[in-house]
């Protein structure tokens, strides 16, 4: 039986809507930030990282988005990833992007006691990040002109990982409508039964007026 650790609005929205869309049975487990539960001795057996999401397999532990998501597409759903190599590859490279540039972009912002032990700079940190946050919006706007989904004409895994960050926009107040690419998109995303069930789940601020 899959199980999957998450907290509401985090990065791990894209797993959790991953799951939703691939059909499998699978149990969940929230888990709170405000109450530290991420650090808990019992989670941290689980993700020694204390980060979300995590999910257990049969096997033990799969960690990290872009893992768990080519995961559940080669085990449960094979049309939520390309088949041919070279646009998995693609695809990969997308979601390798998001962890590693767009998400601690966006950390900059919520959490730069991450980034420098001097509280002076920290409102640098959040501007530069609030910043080059809404820039990978932008490119992420023009990467859908053109597409009904992320990676073309058929719905995938990405999809899920890409509205985590129009979420996180309208989060922080950036004005993401004006990206109408992005913008259509999303509307498009929660016209899907499967994730408006996660974001319902989750409480998700995209679902508010």
């Amino acid at each position: 039986m899959l199980k999957l650790y998450f907290t509401p609005g985090t990065c791990a929205t894209a797993s959790h809507i991953g799951l939703e869309e691939s059909g499998a049975t699978f149990d969940s487990q929230e888990l709170s930030f405000a109450k530290a539960e991420q650090r808990t001795p019992e989670y941290l057996k689980i993700n020694p990282r204390g980060r979300v999401p995590a999910l257990v397999v049969d096997e033990g532990t799969i960690v990290e988005n872009t893992a768990i998501l080519d995961y559940i597409a080669a085990k449960y759903a094979p049309h939520l990833m390309p088949t041919d190599a070279v646009k998995r590859a693609r695809a990969l490279s997308l979601m390798a992007w998001f962890s590693n540039t767009v998400h601690p972009n966006f950390t900059h912002v919520g959490r730069p006691e991450r980034f420098a032990t001097d509280t002076a700079v920290f409102d640098h940190l959040k501007a530069v990040g609030r910043e080059n946050f809404h820039a990978n919006l932008k490119e992420i706007d023009g990467l859908l002109a053109g597409k009904t989904w992320i990676l073309g004409d058929k719905f995938s895994v990405v999809d899920g990982y890409a509205l985590v960050f129009y979420g996180w926009g309208k989060r922080i107040g950036l004005p993401v409508e004006e990206l109408k690419n992005y913008t259509a998109w999303k509307d498009r995303m929660l016209a899907r039964p499967a994730v408006k069930r996660v974001l319902e789940r989750e409480k998700s601020v995209l679902l508010a007026a």
